[in-house]
């Protein structure tokens, strides 16, 4: 995790039984000085900020518990923001796709008929929109990331991560 990247997703192979590590995981987040609170759900497990210490940028992480190879557990984590601020972007950027695209297949026709179409100049904008988006979401990823470490150090010491295989 050195490099901040858009919802980063990692891999682990635990020495554990699935219900080993969904115990636990169980376990750690009933602990009363725990600093995390958690939902599991059959083989998933999400880990969040507590709501209090959360602002708009505080990620959560998911993890997929799924039985591997000899003796060994897969655990898949991605870190992503939470379902509301993640709907936010997608939604932002989808209007401004099909404005984008309104504009160019308008502005691109009327220059086909030989008609001005000063309406291009959206164009350039809404590139400038998205890239504001994007810088907005790199920023977001920044000011979350000392919260991604906590989730990770939770998940980790609520594993003994002595036992685990790098994948």
């Amino acid at each position: 995790m050195t490099v901040v990247e858009i919802r980063p997703r990692f891999r682990r192979n635990v020495s554990l039984s699935v219900d080993e590590v969904l115990a636990n995981i169980g376990n750690a987040l009933e602990q009363p000085d725990v600093n995390v609170k958690g939902v599991i759900v059959d083989h998933h497990v999400i880990l969040k900020i507590p709501a209090k210490e959360q602002h708009y940028w505080s990620p959560q992480l998911s993890l997929t518990i799924e039985e591997g190879e000899e003796n060994v557990t897969l655990i898949r984590g991605l870190f992503g923001p939470r379902p509301s601020v993640w709907m936010l972007f997608t939604f932002l950027y989808s209007v401004i796709g099909a404005i984008c695209l309104f504009v160019a297949i308008t502005g691109f026709s009327q220059l086909s008929l030989g008609i001005p179409a000063p309406v291009l100049w959206v164009l350039p904008i809404g590139a400038g929109l998205a890239i504001f988006l994007y810088f907005s979401a790199k920023t977001g990823e920044r000011l979350g990331r000392d919260e991604m470490i906590r989730l990770k150090n939770f998940m980790n010491q609520a594993l003994v991560v002595k036992n685990s295989i790098r994948a």
